[in-house]
């Protein structure tokens, strides 16, 4: 009977435990559910690519779409798109909506040339850029801020690298004075990717070293230098990148006294020709005044 006893009390304490293990297994079923459903709704977060490319002076959007904590929010909410670096790169746009409507009234926009194409209330900061320039090369964050908490706004960290492409372009070629006498060459070309420079003319050949000088701080343009021109004729420098290739040339011509020592030397090119226009022109006119001068200081002869 004692042995009974003691079988049914272990029998009553087994149960309530079985039924405590299948409680929580089926809790922790349920969870991962409850998770998945509610997780995008519970952190920010920014989707962004991690770069797009656009050709010169064509259009560009940079996509960008967020999460936030809230599961509906129609309260004020401002966009913004920074240029090369967030929290503190300078704005290249903003709107702002007021309560309850999805009209992002644009607050700033340089130029008008940059454009929310997507909609904030649906998680859409999308921005279009019309027209661009090789100065619009960079990295681009974009961000949105809800009103009241502080913690009611966030930006992409990392960003979206917005690469302009463009052919070459020859942007300054021009004959410089060097020392003893001397003539130096200089060309400058832009580009993306930034092109390869080569000079050719009299004895020279093909190539040139490319070397430091004006523009070389910018990342799209590069300079070459030709540091002695010792050969009359014209000199060409020519841009060559994977897009195209562009060339621009001027001409060097050295006037020499009886003795044969260099007396001066004239690179001639357009600007030297309007100048030796001009010259006659102005000789002209004032060989047509003395010859007309006479004729207007006349008396008049009475009949």
């Amino acid at each position: 009977m004692e042995g009974s006893l003691r079988l049914l009390a272990c029998l009553v304490c087994i149960v309530p435990m079985g039924s405590l293990v299948r409680t929580k297994r089926d809790t922790t079923v349920n969870l991962p559910n409850t998770d998945v459903h509610s997780a995008p709704t519970q952190r920010w977060s920014m989707q962004v690519p991690a770069e797009v490319s656009a050709a010169l002076g064509e259009a560009a959007v940079l996509p960008c779409t967020f999460t936030h904590p809230h599961r509906h929010y129609d309260g004020p909410l401002t966009a913004i798109w920074r240029a090369r670096e967030p929290y503190a790169g300078p704005q290249v746009f903003r709107c702002a909506a007021a309560r309850g409507s999805e009209l992002c009234q644009t607050a700033l926009s340089p130029q008008g040339r940059f454009r929310l194409l997507g909609n904030p209330r649906r998680n859409d900061l999308s921005l279009r850029i019309e027209r661009l320039a090789l100065a619009d090369d960079g990295r681009y964050f974009c961000r949105v801020e809800f009103a009241g908490d502080i913690h009611d706004r966030y930006e992409s960290r990392h960003g979206i690298r917005l690469r302009v492409t463009a052919a070459p372009r020859i942007v300054n070629i021009s004959v410089l004075p060097g020392p003893a006498h001397a003539f130096r060459a200089l060309c400058t070309a832009e580009g993306e990717p930034p092109p390869a420079l080569a000079w050719s003319g009299p004895a020279l050949g093909n190539g040139s070293v490319k070397v430091p000088g004006p523009g070389q701080d910018h990342s799209h343009q590069v300079t070459a230098e030709l540091p002695a021109l010792d050969h009359d004729g014209r000199y060409t420098c020519t841009a060559t990148n994977s897009l195209g290739r562009a060339e621009a040339s001027v001409y060097l011509f050295r006037f020499r006294g009886a003795s044969g020592a260099s007396a001066i030397a004239l690179p001639l090119g357009v600007l030297g020709l309007k100048a030796l226009l001009l010259l006659g022109l102005l000789a002209a006119r004032a060989t047509a005044r003395r010859c007309l001068g006479p004729r207007l200081t006349s008396p008049i002869m009475k009949t």
